[in-house]
């Protein structure tokens, strides 16, 4: 009997305990108590399961625990940890180590580790089987096998649900390697690849962020040289885009836990093989400094305008990394927000979409509403594309300014701003 333990709570690890309990016996595991709490309660602050479908899972008779006891059963460990950079950024692989020892520790003969979070070539087979095995005292690939199937997730989507993304899988002997494909197959109705190996599929996973930050990084050098000549970046892609090989995509901030972070794991294993990813590691620089750059220009045209910074009032709408999502994670937004600071201007954020509870939103000063009628804002940043955003009209922005409009574009969800990224 297939018993499942899925450990880390998180966008990845929810979705796919639901997905899995549906079909076979799941326990989820997370070290944060009160994360653990709040899922008894049926409560999900990362909203990618509805309180419905918590209470499906618990009928369905999964739990949610902090106590490795509870786990031992499990035959089947899935780690969906973070893999996060330090402030060099540089891998940190602690989430991973410490998931890793835990999981040792109870391992038994016959059990399955598989992983999903992301991390460059070879973490697997020669970081985690190491310790897998000092822990357990078990022999790899003979007591005990793993697995690797990156996960996809896109928080905040509804559409592109972990049951609706195709899934690559692999396994550590070709017949894991199967039973891995057919376990995730049971579930994933989009379908499954199984990759020839666990390093192709770690590789797959890394390079998947990887182009999508560079081909970002290309738009964003792109609009700062438009800017320059004083052409609309927006009507360039337009006018590219009526060419049927031109591929459609807009400048704009990288954040997230994937896409800022990911290419970092893949330089570094370069790096330490003696390559170096010069095009990767500058595709990084270009978009780390895209909020100075949008900071600068709302500076710029305040400037421009005769108003005084010292003390200025400046809302910012939105501080999550993405639109229609809570995650705050690795937000650049805060960046725009602690350049602004510097110049002693007075920042307020409206986000309808944050739980103030987390504690990265602390610091923030936040506003509850958009204001109809009173405080004035001597300009107004729009730096993510909340679908409420997209609804607001100029005359609705001129009544919250302080005399002559001063509007931020980052994502082309306003109709007339003062720039635009």
């Amino acid at each position: 009997m297939i018993k499942i333990c899925v450990i880390g709570l998180g966008y990845v690890g929810l979705p796919l305990a639901h997905a899995f309990s549906e079909k076979y016996k799941v326990i989820g595991f997370d070290i944060n108590r009160a994360r653990i709490d709040e899922l008894n309660r049926g409560f999900d602050r990362t909203q990618e399961l509805t309180n419905e479908q918590l209470k499906e899972s618990v009928k369905n008779g999964m739990k949610f625990t902090l106590d490795t006891k509870e786990i031992k059963e499990s035959n089947i460990y899935i780690v969906t940890v973070p893999t996060p950079i330090d402030s060099t950024n540089k891998p940190d692989l602690t989430p991973i180590i410490k998931s890793t020892q835990m999981v040792g520790r109870v391992l038994k003969e016959g059990d399955i580790v598989i992983y999903e979070s992301t991390v460059y070539p070879g973490v697997t087979e020669e970081v985690c089987v190491h310790i897998l095995e000092k822990e357990s005292g078990l022999k790899f690939n003979e007591a005990f096998f793993c697995g690797y199937s990156p996960e996809r997730i896109n928080p905040g989507d509804k559409e592109h649900t972990v049951t609706n993304i195709l899934k690559i899988t692999s396994g550590s002997t070709s017949e894991i390697a199967k039973k891995v494909d057919a376990l995730y197959k049971s579930i994933i109705t989009a379908g499954t690849y199984l990759a020839p190996s666990i390093k192709v599929a770690e590789a797959a996973k890394v390079i998947e962020n990887t182009q999508r930050d560079v081909n970002i990084a290309l738009m964003n050098e792109l609009a700062m040289m438009f800017d320059l000549m004083g052409i609309n970046t927006h009507d360039v892609i337009e006018a590219a885009a009526t060419k049927w090989n031109f591929i459609r995509l807009k400048p704009g901030l990288v954040g997230g836990h994937c896409i800022g972070v990911d290419p970092y794991y893949l330089t570094h294993k370069a790096q330490s093989l003696g390559y170096m990813p010069n095009l990767i590691l500058g595709a990084r620089q270009i978009n780390n400094g895209m909020s100075k750059i949008i900071a600068d220009k709302t500076i710029k045209y305040m400037v421009k305008n005769d108003k005084k910074l010292k003390g200025a009032n400046i809302l910012v709408m939105g501080v999550t990394f993405k639109e229609n999502c809570p995650d705050m994670r690795n937000s650049k937004v805060l960046d725009i927000i602690k350049e602004l600071q510097e110049y002693e201007c007075h920042v307020e954020v409206y986000d309808y979409w944050v739980d103030r509870s987390d504690k990265e939103t602390k610091p923030l000063n936040f506003i509850e509403d958009l204001p109809q009628s009173g405080k004035k804002y001597d300009s107004i940043v729009v730096a993510v594309g909340h679908d409420a955003f997209k609804e607001i009209t100029m005359e609705q922005f001129e009544s919250m300014s302080n005399g002559e409009p001063i509007i931020i574009d980052v994502k082309g969800v306003v109709e007339k701003p003062t720039w635009r990224l």
